[in-house]
């Protein structure tokens, strides 16, 4: 026990080093990127990684490396903004649901399954195609995907505490039920809210950018990880890199992600991993 306790919190670790060195990248890109990823110099287009581009260079002679390095601000903005706007809308209705129950109860979950019954990339690509394409309606889009997922979690959290007889005294000495939900629910279940919220950003991340690669996510010429990958495609073998280094970003971003997700939920809920 004490050696697969071990072994999560060094998975723990290792995520979170790897999510913080993309946040380092994102927040000092302008200062750490050789190139202006927007320069557009046709000379030099479809270039192989090289010493002077590392990772080589678009159809338009674009620097990937510099266009990686912005790309990372937008998928961790759409990934943190998507999840936040999605928990906090998720989180009230759960609580809502949980804790007065009968038909609001009823209400709520019925709606909550209405957007579960249609697959979430489905259910983003719908609502950003009905929008229109951009950074914004991507955010919205993966928002209303992550609703159904924090807003069930918390419901059955709240079910629980509400039952507990703290609860109980709390509303026999006056306090009202905004007190009772927000003072006093709320700051016991942020536990599983915590580790959904951090679980969901790698999942709002390859959702915004399956929309790009599907075209209808960030517009061009913004540089950003899945429009690096569709566009790359019709160079694939005149020029793999264009796929190979957005996509393998990527992946070690979400993977960075899902250890540290898994690492905090054995750290913040241990009666339920054990």
């Amino acid at each position: 026990m004490k050696s697969h306790k071990t072994a999560k919190n060094v998975q723990m670790y290792i995520g979170a080093g790897i999510v913080l060195f993309f946040v380092l990248v994102a927040i000092f890109a302008p200062l750490i990127a050789p190139y202006d990823p927007l320069e557009v110099v046709i000379p030099r287009r479809l270039q192989a990684p090289s010493s002077e581009h590392w990772l080589g260079t678009d159809d338009l002679g674009r620097d990937n490396l510099s266009r990686i390095i912005f790309g990372a601000r937008v998928s961790l903005t759409v990934g943190v903004l998507a999840t936040a706007i999605g928990a906090a809308t998720g989180v009230i209705f759960g609580m809502l649901a949980g804790y007065f129950g009968g038909k609001l109860d009823s209400i709520i979950m019925r709606m909550i399954d209405v957007l579960l019954a249609f697959p979430g990339l489905l259910l983003a690509l719908a609502i950003v195609t009905v929008l229109g394409s951009s950074t914004r309606n991507v955010i919205l889009a993966v928002a209303i995907f992550a609703v159904p997922g924090f807003a069930r979690i918390v419901r059955g959290a709240t079910l629980n505490v509400k039952k507990l007889e703290y609860i109980d005294a709390i509303r026999a000495v006056g306090a009202n039920d905004f007190r009772i939900i927000f003072l006093h629910i709320f700051p016991n279940i942020l536990s599983p809210i915590i580790v959904q919220a951090t679980l969901n950003v790698g999942g709002a991340i390859v959702t915004a950018a399956a929309l790009s690669f599907l075209g209808v996510g960030t517009p061009p010429p913004t540089a950003e990880w899945g429009a690096m990958v569709d566009r790359g495609r019709a160079f694939l073998y005149q020029a793999p890199h264009m796929i190979y280094f957005p996509g393998l970003m990527i992946f070690l971003l979400v993977v960075g992600i899902n250890m540290f997700g898994d690492g905090l939920t054995d750290f913040l809920q241990p009666k339920k991993s054990r």
